[in-house]
């Protein structure tokens, strides 16, 4: 039989105080048993009984053997009891373990479900408000388009019967003014434009001008020209168009300065929705027909001048782009508040903070040639770039096939984005590397900077709904383009600085073929006198 091993000490003295006891008792009789013995046989001898000797010795013998195995049964049977005690007490360990193992299991399903009942119920309540909110501006807009075709039918039928009786028309209306009849009157709050007027005047001075809408005259001339088909608005028999340069003005005075619409409205004499309304009418228009011909990825040619003016930085090789992530705060959203909640941003400044994503890839001369807008502010860069539609046409489509695009520790090494080195004790050749990898980095970083600096609404937590930001963020990396192309300067004062947490992404190599090509890059750059020497 094989004995029980036992982890408690206490458990271990315990059965051997009882054995050690159990052989006591045992041994005891037979010493006793043996002094009487020997006694009886000096008596025996004396009087010359041999045979009664031996006959008392068998006797005892065979009552010490009856003692003996009686005890060797006893302690057979605690042993066992012992045994059958810890195999029950193994036996309860396991069963509670697989019910334990079990409630987790349980657990974890349920709490899966609930995820996804959650995260449907968020999607569906998303999809009803924007069906209420598409559904809500129909009916007003058939409602003013009814109440427009009533009063211009009621005006052509006065202006007919007033004709038919030779009567004027000016003093049919001022008859009824005067209280002769119950014409309704159109009432229009009487707002001062005086100084939009003012800037709209050919003599306004140049850097007032700029000042006010960060850019100069002609840029804006240029902006009002290419969106005037997309904007223009006809007079109406009730009141007279807004004019393009007005529209164009109150969009650009709004995302340079990002004040309340009040404010707004005050500046332009206009009301508050009008505003509203202007501002995402001429970033919907700068999105639909200026992002085509200012944003877009650049040709051939175009790639070539890039790569050499990168290289002629740097000193690395077939780069086209430096690519930056930066966060834009917002007012918390309704829904899925969890997603777009800034982790690190809240930290750091010790306010909760909401925010979405602009990811951005620009040439050596800020200009953005790719962007990607508008996923929630809990994602980390490498997950934004995975969302994007540079990453699917680069992955599926080969559109940067052996060229690199220059990102920061928060991108993963792929085989087109290069990626400095991130682990502890660099060698002077790593470091060089880095350095240079910096130097391109700062480029897109400075973009961010004016493009932030340029248009200060994208500093502050805005009034425009979730849905309509990415309209909005697009037309302002536009404009920035525009900005950028035509060489407008940039105020000094209005640049800001640009503080983006970056997270090492969780698998950080993601080709075997780049680490290889990043080393050769690292190597050639040290031994050619291409790297920096800061680092020493």
């Amino acid at each position: 039989m094989k004995l029980p091993t036992f982890a408690d000490p206490e458990s271990l003295s315990y059965v051997y105080t009882l054995l050690q006891n159990s052989f006591d008792q045992m041994n005891n009789p037979n010493n006793t048993a043996t002094s009487t013995n020997i006694r009886k046989r000096r008596r025996k001898n004396e009087d010359g009984g041999d045979d009664d000797e031996d006959h008392h010795d068998g006797s005892i013998n065979e009552g010490g053997g009856k003692n003996k195995k009686n005890k060797k049964e006893e302690i057979n049977g605690i042993l066992t009891s012992i045994l059958l005690l810890d195999e029950q007490e193994k036996q309860e360990i396991e069963d509670s373990k697989k019910v334990s193992e079990d409630e987790k299991f349980s657990l974890e399903t349920n709490h899966k479900k609930k995820t996804k009942a959650m995260v449907d119920y968020y999607s569906n309540l998303e999809d009803g408000y924007s069906q209420v909110e598409e559904s809500e501006k129909v009916r007003r807009r058939k409602t003013r388009n009814m109440s427009n075709s009533v009063a211009i039918a009621a005006t052509c039928s006065e202006n007919f019967e007033a004709n038919s009786e030779g009567v004027n028309v000016n003093d049919v209306n001022s008859g009824k003014s005067n209280g002769g009849g119950s014409q309704r009157r159109l009432w229009v709050k009487d707002r001062s434009g005086a100084w939009w007027d003012e800037c709209n005047k050919e003599d306004f001075p140049e850097d007032e001008f700029k000042k006010a809408f960060r850019m100069g005259k002609s840029t804006f001339d240029l902006i009002c020209e290419e969106l005037n088909s997309a904007i223009v608005k006809e007079d109406t028999t009730l009141r007279t168009a807004i004019p393009v340069r007005q529209r164009v003005a109150v969009c650009l005075w709004r995302l340079a300065t990002g004040d309340p619409l009040r404010i707004v409205s005050k500046r332009f004499g206009l009301g508050i929705s009008t505003c509203h309304k202007l501002v995402l009418e001429v970033c919907t228009a700068i999105k639909t027909v200026l992002m085509p011909k200012y944003l877009q990825w650049p040709n051939e040619a175009s790639l070539r001048k890039i790569k050499n003016e990168f290289e002629g930085m740097s000193g690395i090789p077939n780069v086209v782009g430096s690519m930056y992530t930066s966060h834009v705060p917002i007012i918390a959203p309704k829904i899925s508040v969890a997603a777009y909640f800034n982790k690190r941003h809240t930290e750091r400044n010790q306010k909760t903070s909401y925010s979405i994503t602009v990811q951005g890839v620009v040439d050596t001369n800020g200009v953005f040639t790719d962007v990607c807008i508008g996923w929630p502010g809990s994602m980390p860069d490498d997950q934004v770039l995975e969302k994007s539609a540079l990453f699917q046409r680069a992955n599926n489509g080969g559109l940067l096939k052996g060229v690199w695009i220059v990102g920061s520790s928060g991108y993963p090494l792929m085989d087109w984005v290069l990626v400095p080195y991130t682990q502890q004790n660099l060698t002077w050749t790593q470091h060089g590397f880095n350095e240079k990898i910096g130097e391109i980095q700062k480029v897109a970083k400075d973009a961010f900077a004016r493009l932030k600096g340029r248009w200060s609404c994208l500093q502050k937590r805005t009034e425009v709904k979730l849905q309509d930001l990415p309209v909005v963020l697009g037309a302002c990396c536009v404009l920035h383009n525009i900005c950028e192309m035509k060489g407008e300067k940039m105020d000094p004062e209005l640049m800001v600085d640009i503080v983006d947490d970056e997270m090492v992404p969780e698998v950080s190599l993601r080709s075997v073929n780049s680490l290889k090509a990043r080393d050769a890059i690292a190597h050639n750059l040290l031994h050619h006198g291409l790297a920096g020497t800061s680092f020493l």
